[in-house]
């Protein structure tokens, strides 16, 4: 396996690209299962669930080309021949079960393994069920398969009230009712950037969707969907992440494509913590405005508040704050495993349960570590950016579902960084 090799050597300086959302493109992709026109994504990230979303795709018979250097996906499920999502496939990403809701709802029968991903908590996709039944589907689960029925002439119109924000079911909620019969209301629903982006997506394609980002989207079923061209939404959590870079280290960086209004919890904490963060024309301009970060509480929560995804890069930046900060995570339970990892460079941290208590140091040490998952793997390169000499980070390959060319995106702005092959 591939190892990512950090050197600290100072501020930071430059502009660094956001691409598009990974988890936005990733919900996008299956929408093009609820119709038999063409559907094309423009600002497309270039990861490796993006691969593993268009297997799964093709799989179904989609055609699915990624055009530009793969900054476009071009999709036409007009010849649909199998309703069978492989575990073979789906095993591997958790967003496998999205093809779920739109075969369902444009064919009245699919068979979906139940899927994997990160090893951060159990996540289970009890509430994607309940929200299809509400629709009228009839559901077996059998042999780690859901396998899913449409009643007589297709779902139809409902009520599904969720009992906690999920934004995975939300997006299928959202997708299997753009061809119900009838009326649909999502309560509770997830308020996230991406599911407004999937939202104006299916409204290109024809849907009749109000409510999005708020906690209550009304939909009218259409009879079908057409296609439709339609541009991915900005990585939020990469937009974060890279943000935390001149933070960590030092110096200034503008993250082109990035907006306040994707952070603004977010951005809040950062201003707590003493970092500059300004609205140009192209992007965010963050700057460091003291030797030494402050120390912040975070607790992470559904959108608008703090993002789970970014508790790990978080972490990482206030490893060296003056006093102690207190993180609290309230998504995902098992999502402090970077805590070990950062201790091995000389991180104070302290975790019970979902609470980790976090003492600043005065600098951390560069040493071997290993990525647990996505967004731990991206928070050690961020601490070996600050370190004191050189850190290895071992078994990158969760790093390729989430950040493209993140090695040249950080060296182009100054950082001593390079992936060592195995």
């Amino acid at each position: 396996m591939d190892s990512i090799v950090v050197t600290g050597n100072g501020p930071l300086s430059g502009q660094i690209p956001i691409a598009g959302a990974k988890n936005a493109c990733l919900t996008l992709m299956p929408a093009t299962l609820l119709t038999e026109e063409p559907l094309t994504l423009l600002n497309a990230p270039r990861l490796s669930d993006i691969r593993t979303m268009t297997e799964l795709l093709s799989s179904l018979g989609a055609e699915v080309s990624a055009l530009n250097d793969g900054r476009v996906i071009a999709m036409s499920s007009h010849a649909l021949d199998n309703h069978r999502a492989d575990y073979d496939i789906v095993r591997k990403m958790r967003a496998s079960i999205l093809v779920l809701g739109p075969m369902l709802a444009r064919d009245g029968y699919a068979e979906v393994s139940l899927p994997g991903g990160c090893a951060i908590g159990a996540r289970p996709v009890d509430l994607h069920l309940k929200a299809l039944e509400a629709l009228g589907a009839e559901l077996d689960l059998r042999d780690g398969y859901v396998f899913a029925k449409a009643p007589k002439g297709g779902l139809r119109g409902g009520r599904v009230r969720f009992p906690l924000v999920s934004v995975g079911a939300t997006e299928n909620a959202l997708m299997a009712a753009t061809l119900a019969r009838g009326t649909t209301v999502i309560e509770n629903a997830a308020r996230e950037p991406e599911i407004v982006d999937l939202a104006r997506c299916l409204r290109a394609m024809g849907a009749q969707i109000e409510g999005e980002g708020t906690s209550t989207i009304t939909i009218e079923g259409a009879e079908r969907l057409g296609g439709a061209t339609h541009k991915v939404v900005t990585d939020r959590i990469e937009l974060g992440t890279y943000m935390l870079a001149p933070a960590i280290c030092g110096g200034e960086v503008e993250c082109l494509g990035g907006r306040i209004d994707l952070l603004q919890s977010f951005c809040e904490r950062l201003d707590a913590a003493g970092v500059s963060v300004e609205e140009t024309q192209t992007g965010l301009k963050v700057a460091r405005r003291g030797n030494r970060i402050q120390a912040v509480d975070v607790t992470t929560e559904p959108y608008p508040g703090f993002p789970t995804d970014l508790q790990a890069q978080m972490m990482a930046l206030l490893c060296t704050a003056e006093g102690t900060s207190v993180l609290e995570e309230k998504i995902f339970e098992n999502r402090f495993m970077h805590a070990p990892e950062l201790m091995r460079m000389g991180a104070s941290i302290e975790v019970s349960g979902g609470t980790a208590k976090v003492n600043g140091v005065p600098a951390l040490k560069g040493a071997p570590v290993m990525a647990t998952d996505l967004r731990a793997s991206v928070s050690l390169i961020l601490a070996g950016l600050a370190a004191e000499g050189e850190t290895v980070v071992n078994r990158v390959y969760h790093l390729d579902r989430g950040y493209e060319h993140v090695v040249e995106k950080l060296a182009g702005v100054g950082a001593k960084i390079e992936r060592v092959a195995a």
